[in-house]
C-alpha cells in the first residue's frame, strides 16, 4: 500500500511538471523573457484595404429578412417596354420663353438579369422608318446599399414647339405643335444615392425585382451627381419658323421677334451636386409594392457660351457660376411572388440653370412596363 501511494505521488508530480512546461511554452512574453516572444506580423496596407472593402461590400446583400425576402434564384428574364419623354424650356431676361418637346419614343426589348444587375436592349418602334441622330444610353444599378444612374442622351431633330410666349399672347395658338429642327441637346451624367436604412428598405424590390419587400419601410437618401450639358440653338432658323407661322396674323399685331437673349448658338455647362431625400416602400397587399422616392440636389454649375451682341448689351463669351436646385423622382408599382413578377416604374430627372440674361429648364424621364420570371433556383432556397 505504501509503495502504491509513492507511485501515485510520483505520477502526479510528473503530470504537474509536464503541464507546467506546456503552460510555459504558451505564456505571453514578459520583459524578463524577451527571447520567448514570437511577434505576430501586422497586416500590410493592401491587406487592410482588402479587409475594409470585404466588410463593406458584405452590406450589399445583408438584410433583415423580416422586412426583405432575399432573391431565391440566380437569373431572371423579362420583356420591357420603355417610353421616353423630354421637355426643354428656354427663357430670356425679358420673360420671353419657348417650350420644346420632342416626339415621344416607344421601345421594347428583352432583358437578362443576374442578382441585382439587369442588362438588355430595346428597339425603337416609333422611329423604324425615320432617320434621326437621336442617341440614348441609360443604365440603373440598384443594390441594398446604393443605387447608381448612368445616362448619355443626344437628342434628334424632331422637336416640336409646345408653347411660346412673347409677353403679349401672340403666337400661342399659331405655333403650338410646329416642328423645329434647330435645337440639339446633349446630356451625360451619373447620379449616386446612398441608402441609410438599407437592411430593412429595398430599392431592388421596387426597381430591379431582385428581392421582395415584405413589410413597409422607408429610408433617408444622400448622394452626389455629375452632369455635362450642351445646348445648340439655330436662332436664325427659329426666327424663320416663327415668321412663317405668324405670316397670316390678322390681329393687327406686329411681327413677333425672338428676344436677343435667346440668340445664342451654343452653351455648355457642368453640374456638380449634393443631394438628399427620402424613399418609402408601401406593402399594401401580399406580393404587392408601391414605391416612391424624391431627391433634391443643390447643384453648382459653370457654363460658357456665345450670345449675340445687341444694341444695348454685349454678351459675347458669356460665362457664369450659379447654384440652383435640381431633382430626381422615382415611382414604381410591382407584383412579385419570387418566381414571376410584373409592374411599372418611372424615373424623372430635372435640371436647370438661371442667370439674369438667360435660363433653361430640362426635364426627361422614362416610363417602363415589364413582365418576367426568375429561374435557376439557388441551393438551399
Amino acid at each position: 500500500m505504501k509503495a502504491h501511494t509513492q507511485r501515485l505521488l510520483l505520477a502526479m508530480m510528473l503530470l504537474i511538471a509536464t503541464g507546467s512546461a506546456f503552460a510555459q511554452e504558451n505564456v505571453p512574453a514578459t520583459p524578463e523573457q524577451p527571447d520567448t516572444v514570437v511577434a505576430r506580423p501586422k497586416p500590410d496596407l493592401m491587406h487592410r484595404i482588402g479587409n475594409f472593402f470585404t466588410r463593406y461590400f458584405k452590406d450589399f446583400n445583408e438584410t433583415d429578412t423580416s422586412y426583405i425576402e432575399p432573391q431565391h434564384y440566380n437569373y431572371a428574364f423579362m420583356m420591357q417596354n420603355t417610353n421616353t419623354y423630354e421637355t426643354y424650356r428656354l427663357r430670356s431676361k425679358s420673360g420671353q420663353s419657348i417650350h420644346f418637346a420632342p416626339k415621344p419614343t416607344y421601345r421594347i426589348g428583352p432583358f437578362f438579369g443576374w442578382r441585382w444587375i439587369f442588362l438588355g436592349y430595346t428597339f425603337d418602334i416609333s422611329h423604324i422608318t425615320n432617320t434621326s441622330n437621336k442617341k440614348e444610353f441609360d443604365i440603373s444599378l440598384y443594390s441594398n446599399l446604393m443605387c447608381v444612374d448612368l445616362y448619355y442622351r443626344k437628342t434628334g431633330t424632331d422637336y416640336l414647339i409646345r408653347q411660346i410666349d412673347f409677353n403679349d399672347g401672340a403666337g400661342k395658338r399659331k405655333l403650338h405643335g410646329v416642328a423645329f429642327d434647330g435645337l440639339n441637346v446633349g446630356i451625360t451624367g451619373v447620379n449616386l444615392h446612398y441608402i441609410f436604412n438599407h437592411k430593412r428598405f429595398s430599392y431592388p424590390a421596387a426597381f430591379s425585382q431582385s428581392t421582395v419587400q415584405r413589410r413597409s419601410c422607408g429610408s433617408a437618401l444622400a448622394g452626389f451627381g455629375y452632369t455635362r450639358h450642351s445646348i445648340s440653338l439655330d436662332h436664325e432658323r427659329l426666327q424663320e419658323v416663327v415668321g412663317k407661322a405668324m405670316a397670316n396674323n390678322v390681329d393687327g399685331q406686329q411681327e413677333a421677334r425672338i428676344d436677343s437673349g435667346l440668340m445664342f448658338r451654343q452653351v455648355h455647362y457642368t453640374d456638380l451636386s449634393m443631394s438628399g431625400g427620402y424613399a418609402y416602400n408601401w406593402v399594401f397587399a401580399h406580393n404587392w409594392l408601391l414605391a416612391a422616392s424624391l431627391s433634391l440636389a443643390v447643384g453648382y454649375k459653370r457654363a460658357t457660351g456665345d450670345l449675340r451682341k445687341d444694341e444695348l448689351t454685349i454678351l459675347h463669351d458669356f460665362s457664369f457660376k450659379n447654384v440652383v436646385l435640381d431633382g430626381t423622382g422615382r415611382l414604381g408599382i410591382v407584383w412579385n411572388n419570387t418566381k414571376w413578377f410584373a409592374g411599372m416604374s418611372t424615373i424623372v430627372h430635372s435640371y436647370s440653370f438661371r442667370k439674369q440674361q438667360f435660363s433653361t429648364n430640362n426635364n426627361f424621364g422614362y416610363l417602363n412596363f415589364y413582365v418576367g420570371f426568375n429561374f435557376n433556383r439557388k441551393k438551399g432556397h
